[in-house]
């Protein structure tokens, strides 16, 4: 027989560095699930990924046990390093921060294609095109 969810929490934390303290415990805390023990958990399974910020998805359970699903990292994550920039433009009408090329745009679209709504590569780097001009890249 299937747990009983009690809830589900998304969650975005860097990869190999979660700790009880907030941001994780104040999402976790009021649930009543090991927080010490999903933060070893995470850690241990994104400890390859040092650098980046990798969302989870927690289920929580009635019984406070809980499972997590890892996600790709945010598109905006992606192409700020793919530009090699610290943060995305104010204004992006007006000011442009980086650039990324077509070929960098498809790398992250493929990368991403699990957890993007689009059915082609092409739909998906558009959508990774609209986060690029909506950071101001500008994409070559």
């Amino acid at each position: 027989m299937a747990k009983a969810i009690k809830k589900v929490v998304k969650l975005q934390l860097q990869a190999g560095e979660a700790t009880p303290a907030p941001p994780t415990g104040t999402a976790l805390g009021p649930h009543g699930i090991n927080i010490g023990q999903f933060c070893q958990q995470f850690n241990d399974a994104t400890k390859e990924m040092k650098g980046s910020i990798i969302p989870a998805e927690i289920t929580i359970y009635e019984d406070r046990s809980f499972d997590f699903k890892l996600k790709t990292p945010p598109a905006s994550d992606m192409l700020r390093k793919a530009a090699g920039i610290g943060k995305g433009a104010a204004n992006p009408l007006k000011d442009k921060v980086g650039k990324v090329t077509k070929a960098q745009i498809k790398e992250i679209a493929e990368k991403k294609m699990e957890d993007l709504n689009a059915t082609s590569i092409e739909g998906a780097m558009k959508i990774i095109e609209g986060t690029a001009r909506s950071m101001g890249i500008e994409v070559k």
